[in-house]
């Protein structure tokens, strides 16, 4: 696939998918209202807010530019993405998303989204699992199997070995 045109797909899909799931939805649940919560744990939730864009736009790009490709499974790269935070854990958009919706739920102090994001995280796993993983298995063989040995699925390992 061309660059410009993954790009663009890519940037569309970033907005239907994780727009919606860690924006939109949130935003339906709370209407962005505050509830009672710890001040301290409030800065918490902005941090993490911060912390999962800070993650997710480069895991994006990263898919156009090292994939020649797009996140989309109809879409999907010709190369198998391993540079940038998916050194670190195979799944950094799927961790990004779960941490901007906590981190909402801890800034709103809304309980609402913490059940939220167990939802998303329960589905998500479900969708690795049992669609994502196999794919990558036919599509990309040992070369995915090995990246899969080395590189944790859900909790980063902060230091490349």
């Amino acid at each position: 696939m061309r660059k410009p045109v993954a790009a663009t797909v890519t940037s569309l899909f970033f907005v239907l998918g994780p727009g919606l799931v860690a924006g939109v939805a949130p935003w339906l649940i709370t209407g962005w209202h505050f509830g009672p919560i710890w001040p301290p744990l409030r800065v918490l939730g902005g941090l993490l807010v911060v912390a999962g864009a800070v993650v997710i736009v480069p895991a994006f790009v990263r898919f156009v530019v090292e994939g020649l490709g797009t996140p989309m499974p109809v879409a999907a790269p010709s190369r198998l993405v391993v540079g940038g935070f998916y050194r670190y854990v195979r799944n950094p958009m799927y961790v990004a998303v779960e941490l901007a919706i906590v981190g909402q739920a801890l800034l709103l102090g809304r309980l609402s989204l913490l059940w939220y994001a167990a939802l998303v995280g329960a589905v998500t796993w479900l969708f690795v699992r049992f669609y994502e993983e196999p794919t990558l298995r036919r599509t990309f063989g040992q070369e995915y199997e090995d990246y899969r040995q080395a590189v944790p699925g859900w909790v980063p390992r902060l230091r490349r070995g």
